[in-house]
């Protein structure tokens, strides 16, 4: 093989200038803060306090301390030692701060301060709950079981679900603890007696057996309708109950009014399950005829640059390379930090603010007027991404005059109204809920009924979606709100 002379091989060199979005360290940080919750801040800020030793909470003094200290230690305001650090302070030239303004860039001030107006209680003191396992361990023991009787409940126990339904059968048991059969059964029957009425039982039928049973009611009807008809019962066609058992609906009602005072879940009040307290990242306070946005500092440390780590650095103090590189690195970082943190409140403020001015019927006369509302309106009200709108508003929940709301209750989807305006989605869902708790409860309105009631409100939606918007509001179809 030989090669033509016109044909050359060798290395170029070619120049191509591309754009390319680079995502620094810090601007990921920024980001990663926007998207966080209250208390999700608040633990990142404790962990980076102990692992940053340039990073401390800026301690405020009482007018106490400030003049006891002014008579121990007289020093004039102007002394460089007691300058407080500021953000910019050690923040290296080659950060993209391009990038992060651009992207971050936010116009207002921000209130951080302390409101002193009337606010929420939000503290709770509750005593330990007793849990299911030991308030029926403690029962077992207290009817002085032999050492097989206490070891088969002590397997019933540990087969029961949070709501006290046993979920493994008699042979089951019997075989894991080599028990006979009868001895599992006869431990049951005896545990299906403790508090409260109904736990261990099997299922649905045999926890209200077991209530009514407690209760002393001796009516072989209501124990039919139970052991055979849980699914009527469930679809309330209790006509279909009547003709079976060959009694009056009169009859079944009467039996239905019992049974609805049974729990289905017996051991519901010793849940474990804690419930989760929601705490505001902002206050709205009506201000005359004006809203005040106040952002909530509480449990948020304020963070400043360690003096000393600064001073050590910059009066000249010889200290090893590596552990100056050391402390740059760790002031940098601060700096970004607190920079950031300032960032995400400025612009959680000015998302709530320009939520206001596109809301301010809501504010002032409730869910009824809240408009329709996308990311893009206040994206462009305030010029910057919808991107950063999501985050912002994601688990970020404002306290105002109206209730406490998630920044995301404000951004819903638009239904037309038969006249050309324009109505909130949400405000439709609290139109149907109106519509149901004034309806007659013998006579509930079916999905139908309700999308023909919002019609005459200049309201056109599908029956499907009154469904949908329903079910979302956790209420059930017409046939099961029926009373009898």
């Amino acid at each position: 093989m030989t090669l033509n002379s016109d044909m050359v091989l060798g290395l170029q060199q070619n120049l191509t200038l591309t754009q390319q979005l680079v995502m620094t360290p810090q601007l990921q940080q920024a980001i990663k803060l926007l998207q966080l919750s209250r208390l999700e801040l608040a633990g990142m800020i404790q962990q980076e306090m102990e692992e940053n030793p340039a990073l401390e909470e800026a301690v405020e003094d009482t007018p106490e301390e400030n003049r006891q200290v002014e008579k121990e230690d007289p020093a004039p305001a102007t002394e460089e030692a007691v300058k407080e650090v500021t953000i910019d302070e050690k923040v290296r030239d080659d950060i993209d701060w391009e990038s992060y303004i651009n992207e971050y860039n936010s116009t207002g001030r921000v209130h951080t301060e302390r409101d002193h107006q009337e606010a929420p209680n939000y503290e709770a003191f509750t005593s330990q709950k007793t849990t299911l396992e030991a308030h029926l361990q403690w029962q077992l023991l207290m009817n002085s079981p032999s050492e097989t009787e206490e070891q088969i409940g002590s397997l019933i126990i540990g087969n029961l679900n949070i709501d006290g339904y046993l979920r493994a059968s008699i042979e089951e048991i019997a075989e894991s603890g080599k028990f006979e059969p009868d001895v599992v059964e006869t431990v049951l029957a005896t545990m299906q007696t403790f508090d409260p009425p109904g736990v261990c039982a099997r299922d649905l039928k045999e926890a209200l057996l077991i209530q009514v049973k407690r209760l002393g009611i001796d009516n072989p009807i209501l124990e039919r309708i139970i052991s055979e008809h849980i699914k009527n019962l469930e679809n309330k066609n209790y006509k279909k109950i009547a003709s079976s058992l060959n009694i009056s609906i009169e009859n079944v009602i009467a039996c239905v009014n019992v049974i609805k005072y049974l729990e289905p879940k017996p051991g519901r009040k010793f849940s474990s399950e804690e419930p989760h307290y929601i705490l505001p990242d902002i206050y709205v306070y009506k201000d005359e005829d004006d809203y005040k946005v106040v952002m909530n500092d509480d449990g948020l440390p304020k963070l400043k640059i360690n003096r000393y780590y600064k001073e050590s650095i910059s009066n000249g103090t010889e200290i090893p390379k590596d552990a100056k590189a050391y402390l740059h690195e760790k002031m940098q970082a601060a700096s970004w930090l607190i920079k950031s943190i300032h960032q995400r409140q400025k612009t959680i403020y000015a998302v709530m603010e320009s939520i206001i001015k596109f809301q301010r019927d809501f504010f002032d006369h409730g869910v009824a007027h809240l408009k329709p509302m996308i990311l893009k309106d206040v994206a462009e009200d305030i010029e910057m991404h919808e991107s950063t709108i999501s985050r912002v508003t994601t688990n970020k929940y404002a306290y105002t005059p109206q209730g406490m709301f998630e920044l995301k209750y404000f951004f819903n989807s638009s239904i037309k109204r038969t006249n050309g305006d324009a109505m909130a989605s949400e405000s439709v869902k609290e139109k149907i809920k109106d519509l149901v708790a004034k309806e007659d409860p013998k006579r509930p309105l079916s999905d139908k009924k309700l999308a023909a009631l919002l019609k005459e409100d200049n309201i056109t939606i599908a029956r499907r979606t009154v469904a949908k918007y329903r079910e979302m509001l956790y209420i059930l179809p017409s046939s099961k709100r029926k009373q009898f």
